[in-house]
């Protein structure tokens, strides 16, 4: 059911939405240059890697001994304006047309973190990665990496068809009201690095602490962050 869904709604949508695929292309090419996408290894479901495709939002911009410039300094303003409005994710479509990707999901990140993943954050590689998610809904990137891979595993242990319809209706708000678009002081996310075990004791113990609300908002037992869920517009 839920790959019909995708199936039919990522096809309407790369219909619809052509002419702004038109409009982006030539945009990036004209202020960014080739290649207009950007693509990334990134692991999908069971750990399996497959392809990412995004619109391109930095330049290839290196330093004198040769490397790469920091992602603030290579990200351009009208990247930071697709971005602000996820318009650089469209190309996900894609992605879920070719069974990679489902509308909702955990996000799919770099193959290279899911060795560092500790047994309880490896759950949010059993089902497909999302275009948006739980955690994009409930903070983005203005919240860390335990944070959110708490939030994660919550949505694959509680997901159902009324929580992808939430988490749908919710990413739209965010569209167009962005918030959490990168960490605090930061042009993107920070690398994972791994969790520590007494930072996943503290996770674990902030779950516990919460329930009470999330039973008073869906009328059943299940855990968020107390502090992300009041945010929810």
């Amino acid at each position: 059911m839920k790959r019909l869904v995708d199936l039919t709604l990522s096809s309407i949508l790369l219909v619809v939405l052509f002419p702004l695929f038109v409009f982006l292309f030539c945009m990036i090419y004209l202020r960014i240059g080739s290649p207009v996408f950007f693509t990334q290894i990134r692991a999908g479901k069971d750990g399996e890697a497959f392809t990412i495709y995004k619109f391109r939002t930095m330049t290839n911009a290196v330093s004198k001994d040769g490397k790469l410039l920091s992602d603030e300094e290579r990200l351009t303003p009208f990247g930071q304006l697709i971005r602000r409005y996820s318009l650089d994710e469209l190309p996900q479509l894609v992605n879920v047309v070719k069974g990679n990707m489902s509308f909702i999901g955990p996000r799919p990140l770099l193959m290279e973190y899911v060795p560092l993943y500790s047994a309880e954050q490896k759950k949010r590689l059993s089902v497909k990665p999302g275009v948006t998610g739980w955690a994009q809904v409930n903070g983005r990137n203005s919240i860390n990496w335990e944070e959110k891979f708490s939030l994660d595993v919550w949505y694959v242990e509680n997901q159902s068809f009324r929580l992808d319809m939430k988490i749908f209706f919710m990413t739209i708000s965010r569209v167009i009201r962005p918030v959490g678009i990168s960490q605090q002081n930061q042009a993107t996310m920070e690398r994972f690095t791994g969790t520590r075990d007494d930072q996943t004791d503290v996770i674990n113990q902030a779950d516990l602490s919460t329930e009470k609300k999330i039973v008073n908002a869906y009328g059943q037992s299940k855990i968020v962050y107390e502090g992300k869920e009041e945010h929810n517009e």
